[in-house]
Parts: structure tokens; sequence; C-alpha cells
């Protein structure tokens, strides 16, 4: 089954960290890349640029409305995602928890609904 881990942290806490730590944040999500590849649990990751590059689309009466960035009441944004294949939830959850950025922030776990084909 299809699990999207989606990342959420305080872009705040990012920026407060050394270059060094930076470096080894980055390393280190990288090589659990690797590692998920590797075991065939991963289908696709992919890091997020900041939500101020964001804009938020909206279409009501047919009206297109564009917004710059979302506007969110929470520090934590979604800063990227992997999507894996796992045997259950349980498996999702043990995968998640190896994302170098759940010490950080947090990582939503969600099965992907798979449509009927018709």
């Amino acid at each position: 089954m299809k699990y999207l881990c989606q990342v959420w942290f305080d872009g705040a806490m990012l920026s407060a960290m050394t270059k060094e730590q930076k470096t080894e944040l980055g390393a280190n999500s990288l090589n659990y890349d690797k590692d998920l590849a590797e075991s065939g649990n991963m289908i696709v990751a992919e890091a997020l640029q900041p939500p101020t590059s964001a804009v938020t689309v909206r279409v009501r009466s047919g009206e297109l409305s564009v917004t710059d960035g979302p506007f969110i009441e929470t520090k934590e944004a979604l800063g990227g995602f992997i999507l894996v294949e796992a045997r259950d939830l349980n498996d999702a959850i043990r995968i998640a928890a190896g994302i170098p950025l759940a010490k950080l922030g947090a990582i939503e776990v969600r099965p992907i609904h798979e449509f009927a084909a018709q």
C-alpha cells in the first residue's frame, strides 16, 4: 500500500541551524532516501521551496483567484514529502520514524486512496 509521509517543520528552526548542522541534516536525509530506495520502499521524495515562494489558487463561481503564499496560523509548514510503499500502517510509521526531520518537526503519514479503474 502507498503512504504519503508529509514532512512538517518550523522554518525558523532550520534558519537557526549552523551551516554544519544543515549539511549533516541534508546528508542524513539523502542517505535515508537512498536506504529507502534500496529497500524497495521509496517511490519518490521531494523537498519543497519555502512557503514564501508559494501561491494559493481558488476558483469560485468560475472566477480565478491567486494569492501569495499559504496564510497559515502555525509555525510549521509542509517542507517536503516522501511517497513510500509499505506493508501496512505500522510499516509506514516505522519508515516515517526514520526520516531525519522527524527529530525536529512532524511527519504526517497518510494512506493514498487508490481509485478503481473504470
